[in-house]
């Protein structure tokens, strides 16, 4: 009886190998912050020379333009981030008006790869994410960030929306992460509130 026992157990160890490994999100710290003194971890001087990229969301149901705006620039010599390069998004629905509703986008997700922590804030402990909500634009900030393997979903504090005849689209703030090297255009993901995953253009980290 022990015998069989024992097989068994080695049967049901043998199939529990074989099953897919579920990679687990894990969530990102996610910290304010204020500009330009954000850009110290990138210059000595705080001040940052960057390389800008728009990408179109082909956003439903509206009239003018949805984008999604990727930044890089290196980190310079003698800078805490000294060789590394930082990367900040800006969803940017300010031109795009609903032809019927005010379309809406949740999420941005991002295939970044490896990403580098930092003290965004002077003297805070280093954070994974940072999201410019003094001395930049936007009004919409995140409210989470999660990782699972190479991938970043980007969860906005509240759904980003197109305007209307009486209202402005909106626009999130700039947020942003280092990564280890020079940017590559990839296609991103953003979850439209009650509709598709749209495949959008942007930048991240060659990985």
């Amino acid at each position: 009886m022990s015998i069989l026992k024992t097989l068994r157990s080695c049967i049901a160890a043998a199939i529990l190998l074989t099953l897919p490994v579920v990679a687990q999100a894990a969530p990102l710290k996610v910290v304010n912050v204020g500009a330009p003194a954000s850009n110290c971890v990138y210059s000595t001087t705080c001040t940052i020379t960057v390389n800008d990229s728009v990408g179109n969301i082909p956003l439903p149901g509206i009239s003018g333009t949805a984008r999604l705006q990727s930044r890089s620039f290196a980190g310079a010599a003698g800078a805490p981030a000294a060789g590394k390069f930082g990367f900040l998004y800006r969803v940017d629905l300010t031109q795009a008006i609903g032809n019927s509703t005010r379309p809406c986008v949740s999420t941005l997700k991002l295939d970044f790869g490896p990403l580098i922590k930092f003290s965004y804030v002077k003297d805070a402990p280093a954070s994974d994410v940072y999201v410019i909500t003094s001395g930049g634009i936007g009004t919409v900030g995140i409210a989470s960030a999660d990782k699972t393997g190479n991938i970043i979903t980007f969860t906005f504090a509240k759904p980003v929306c197109a305007g209307s005849d009486s209202d402005k689209g909106e626009t999130s703030y700039f947020f942003g992460l280092t990564g280890p090297a020079a940017p590559k255009a990839v296609t991103a993901q953003m979850q439209v509130v009650g509709g598709p995953l749209l495949d959008v253009p942007a930048r991240v980290p060659t990985h």
